[in-house]
């Protein structure tokens, strides 16, 4: 659950930042892409370059170093952020939250973040049991911080009892549980997805397509399906089968799939354009086989309809998605269409990495939205991609609505 995710860990001034070493190690040996921020009190205790060494990431401890000049950096960290994570958590921390301060660069990332923030407060059993720090620890709670609570035991003070800052393990368990995709994530959405290839007659025996297999597509809708849509998927020909309750239509041509497209999309809430279509088609299809002849054979080929612009065109509330398999300049092509399509985001992928092209199991992809946020999701199964992709969408989605 945490393979690609990408985790602000932020560390506060605490003996048990000791502990936050090792969960760094383990969040990032588990796929995680964790930068780390560090308050001044906590590098009397670890050094920056010791997260640095387990993150293999720039460590942050200055709201004024800024490493790139056309990046606001706490900004850019809290739009970055799938989860804020500060373990430990003092109580001055938890204070400074509370009271909406903002003095340093963790402090500053926790008000501009809109990732969910994870507590795990480690401190005297005493400080923690203070009405204040309750207090703070109930207003935050209210306002929707989840917190990871301290394990009881011998604490570095010299006393027993509550305030040991929560075992890495049980922390990574907690996050795995709480990122894992809700089952009722899109529960009464609406879902529009199409997969798989067009093919594009020349004779009854030949046909132009291409090496789309429909298995992203096909994931998309299981993940769709399994966040409780109501998907439609609307695939071209495939060998592939449906385990959830998808209401499947099947298609042959680039045509057919764009009147499909076009007379479902009306009612959807959120519509993913999968599908490989045929930009190209024979102007002319023979009724009967054509026949070998000597020398060379030239097919003249006529455009076949934009279904990704026309829905473009057409959007009111729906919420668009494209895909883009590219070769070449990946990233501004993407954005390029983003723009011309009218697209709320894309899912572009470089199908000349391996792993990535047609027909196989597993894809990396980016997934890029209208305001510029570039995701990276890195080598996974299909499905892992299809679920991630569902949550990035529903994210954005929601931002939107706000």
């Amino acid at each position: 659950m945490l393979k690609n995710k990408n985790i602000v860990l932020g560390v506060t001034g605490g003996i048990a930042a000791y502990k936050a070493c090792a969960l760094t190690s383990k969040l990032t040996q588990k796929g995680a892409n964790v930068r780390v921020v560090m308050t001044e009190s906590a590098t009397q205790f670890v050094t920056p370059l010791t997260f640095q060494a387990l993150s293999r990431n720039p460590v942050y401890t200055d709201t004024f170093d800024e490493k790139d000049p056309h990046k606001i950096a706490h900004i850019d960290l809290a739009d970055w952020a799938d989860v804020v994570l500060l373990a430990p958590t003092t109580a001055n921390m938890i204070g400074k939250i509370a009271g909406g301060l903002a003095d340093d660069m963790l402090s500053t990332i926790l008000l501009a973040t809109q990732a969910p923030v994870y507590i795990a407060p480690a401190m005297n059993v005493h400080m923690y049991q203070h009405p204040a720090v309750i207090q703070n620890m109930q207003k935050l709670d209210e306002w929707g911080y989840k917190f990871i609570e301290p394990g009881s035991g011998y604490l570095a003070c010299g006393y027993v009892g509550k305030g040991r800052l929560e075992e890495p393990e049980t922390i990574i368990t907690v996050l795995e549980k709480d990122l894992h995709v809700p089952e009722r994530l899109l529960q009464g959405l609406k879902v529009l997805i199409s997969a798989g290839p067009t093919r594009e007659s020349i004779d009854p025996i030949r046909f132009f397509t291409n090496h789309s297999s429909g298995k992203m597509g096909f994931a998309l809708a299981e993940a769709a399906a399994t966040a409780g849509a109501d998907v439609t998927l609307i695939t071209g020909p495939v060998s592939l089968t449906t385990d959830k309750p998808i209401n499947r239509i099947d298609v042959n041509t680039a045509e057919e799939m764009y009147q499909a497209m076009l007379a479902h999309f009306p009612k959807q809430d959120i519509v993913i354009k999968s599908a490989a279509v045929a930009d190209y088609r024979p102007t002319v299809t023979y009724k009967q086989k054509m026949k070998k002849q000597d020398g060379n054979l030239s097919i003249e080929m006529e455009r076949t309809n934009d279904i990704l612009k026309e829905l473009g065109r057409r959007k009111q509330n729906q919420f668009l998605v494209g895909f883009a398999a590219e070769t070449e300049n990946v990233l501004s092509y993407a954005k390029k269409k983003i723009e011309q399509k009218n697209l709320d985001a894309i899912v572009v992928n470089d199908v000349t990495q391996s792993g990535a092209g047609f027909a196989s199991d597993t894809n990396q992809v980016t997934y890029l939205n209208r305001s510029g946020m570039e995701k990276q999701l890195d080598l996974a199964s299909k499905q892992d991609i299809a679920a991630e992709v569902i949550r990035l969408i529903v994210q954005d989605r929601t931002k939107g609505e706000h």
